[in-house]
C-alpha cells in the first residue's frame, strides 16, 4: 500500500489508459494501420508498378525539404520523436483522412447537384483544402498540447507544421504520379508530352513547398500562441484558427488557379505563390536570427550567477560558434563529447527562451523547477562543453579581445541592455550553486 499523502490520503495511481506506453502504443497502431490501409487504397488505384513509379518520385524532394525545416529548427532542435510523428502523421493519418473526406463529399455533392463536373471543381476549391489543411493541422495541435516544453514559439510551430505538409504531400504525389503513369501506359505517351513528366513537372518541380507553404500559415498561428501568456486564453484559441483559415484560403486559392483561365495557374504562381513564399521564407530566417540575439542577451545572467562561463553567452549565439564547438569536442574527445556538447548547446538555448517568457510575464507556473532542470543538464556536461565553447568563441573572432566577465561578451559587444536590469531576477537563487565544494 502506498503511504499516505500529506492530506492524509493515499495517492491514486494512474489508470491503465493513462499511462504513457499504452499512450504510445495506441498513437503508433494508429499511425501504423493508416498506414496500411492509405497503402492498399493508393496501390488499387495506381496498381503495383503505378505504385512503386509515384514512390521513387514522390520520394525527390522529401529529402531537401526536412532538411531545411531542420537547418531552421538548429538553434533549439526539437526532439526526432516529434519530427518522426508529424511527418507519419501526414504520410498517414491526414492522407487518409483526405482520401476518404474528400471522395464522399465529392460523390455527395454530385449525386445531390446531378452534375460531376461541378462536384469535382468544388470538392477541390471548397471541400479539399478544409479537409486537408484540418487533418495536418491536428498533428500541430497534437504537438502543442502534448508536447508543450518542445512547442515555444513561431520556429517550432512552423517546422512541425511543414514536416506534416510533407508528409502529406509525400503520399499524395504517389497517388497522383502513380495515376498520371497508370494513364501513360493507357495511352502510350512517352518522354516530356507524357501525363508523368507533366505531372512531375508541376508537383515536384515547380510546387514541391505548395503544401508546406499553406500549413505553415497554422504553424504560425500556433507558435504565436505559444508566445503567448497562459492567461491570454482567448488569443491563444483564436490565433491558431485563424491560421488554419489563412491556410484553407490559400489552399483553396491555389486549387482553384486552373479555373482562372488558360494562363490562370502561372499567374498565381508567379503573382501570388512565389511572394508567399519568400515572405514566410524572409520570416523564418528573421525568426531564427532573432532567437540567436535572445541566446546572446539573456543567459549573461547565468555568467552572473555563476553557471556559465563568461564566453558562452557569445558562442551560443552564433551558429558558426555551435559548429566549432561541436567539432573541437569530436576531434578532442570523440563522437560521443560531440553529443554532449550538443545537447549543453539545446539546454542552454532552451533556457534562454525560459528566461525571455518569464521576463516578460508569461512562463508558466514552473517556471522556477524547469529553470533548475536545465541548469543541472548545464552542470552535468559542463566539463566537455565549457572548454569547447570557449575555444569555439576565441575561434569565431577575428581579433583576441577581453571578455566583459558581467555579460559575457566581448567588451567592444557588450550589449546596452543585458543581463539582470529588467525587474526580473537573474535566477532564483542567483550566486547560489549547490554543486560547488
Amino acid at each position: 500500500m502506498s503511504p499516505p499523502g500529506p492530506e492524509g490520503l493515499v495517492p491514486r495511481h494512474p489508470h491503465w489508459w493513462q499511462r504513457r506506453w499504452v499512450r504510445y502504443g495506441a498513437l503508433i497502431t494508429l499511425l501504423a494501420l493508416s498506414g496500411l490501409v492509405i497503402l492498399a487504397l493508393v496501390r488499387r488505384q495506381t496498381g503495383t508498378e503505378g505504385f512503386l513509379v509515384g514512390l521513387g518520385l514522390a520520394m525527390l524532394p522529401v529529402p531537401w525539404l526536412i532538411a531545411a525545416f531542420r537547418w531552421l529548427d538548429r538553434v533549439e532542435p526539437g526532439p526526432w520523436r516529434n519530427l518522426v510523428f508529424a511527418f507519419a502523421w501526414g504520410a498517414c493519418a491526414a492522407a487518409l483522412i483526405a482520401i476518404v473526406a474528400n471522395s464522399f463529399a465529392t460523390k455527395w455533392i454530385a449525386t445531390a447537384t446531378a452534375d460531376p463536373a461541378s462536384a469535382n471543381t468544388l470538392g477541390a476549391t471548397v471541400i479539399a483544402p478544409i479537409v486537408e489543411e484540418s487533418a495536418k493541422a491536428a498533428a500541430v495541435l497534437l504537438v502543442f498540447l502534448f508536447r508543450r516544453r518542445d512547442f515555444t514559439g513561431i520556429v517550432d510551430g512552423v517546422v512541425i507544421a511543414g514536416i506534416t505538409a510533407t508528409g502529406f504531400a509525400f503520399t499524395e504525389n504517389i497517388l497522383y504520379l502513380g495515376t498520371a503513369f497508370g494513364t501513360d501506359q493507357l495511352t502510350g505517351g512517352r518522354g516530356i508530352a507524357s501525363v508523368t513528366a507533366a505531372t512531375f513537372f508541376v508537383r515536384i518541380v515547380m510546387s514541391p513547398f505548395a503544401h508546406p507553404l499553406f500549413t505553415t500559415l497554422t504553424g504560425l498561428g500556433f507558435g504565436i500562441a505559444a508566445l503567448s501568456a497562459e492567461r491570454q486564453r482567448v488569443r491563444r484559441v483564436l490565433l491558431p484558427i485563424c491560421g488554419l483559415l489563412l491556410a484553407m484560403s490559400m489552399h483553396a486559392f491555389w486549387n482553384g488557379s486552373s479555373t482562372f483561365g488558360e494562363f490562370g495557374f502561372f499567374a498565381v504562381y508567379g503573382g501570388f505563390m512565389v511572394p508567399v513564399f519568400g515572405l514566410l521564407t524572409w520570416l523564418a530566417i528573421w525568426t531564427r536570427q532573432r532567437e540567436l540575439r535572445t541566446v546572446r542577451e539573456e543567459l549573461p545572467a547565468y555568467v552572473l550567477a555563476g553557471w556559465l562561463g563568461p564566453a558562452e553567452p557569445f558562442a551560443l549565439g552564433a551558429m558558426g560558434a555551435r559548429r566549432t564547438a561541436r567539432d573541437y569536442a569530436r576531434h578532442h574527445h570523440g563522437r560521443q563529447a560531440a553529443r554532449a556538447v550538443a545537447q549543453y548547446e539545446a539546454y542552454a538555448t532552451s533556457l534562454a527562451f525560459l528566461r525571455h517568457r518569464g521576463r516578460r510575464g508569461k512562463a508558466g507556473a514552473d517556471f522556477v523547477v524547469r529553470e533548475r532542470e536545465l541548469l543541472d543538464e548545464l552542470w552535468k556536461r559542463r566539463e566537455v562543453a565549457r572548454p569547447a565553447l570557449e575555444y569555439a568563441a576565441r575561434a569565431s573572432l577575428p581579433t583576441p579581445v577581453h571578455w566583459a566577465p558581467q555579460f559575457g561578451f566581448p567588451a567592444a559587444q557588450t550589449p546596452a541592455a543585458s543581463g539582470p536590469m529588467y525587474g526580473y531576477p537573474a535566477a532564483p537563487y542567483a550566486g547560489y550553486n549547490p554543486y560547488r565544494s
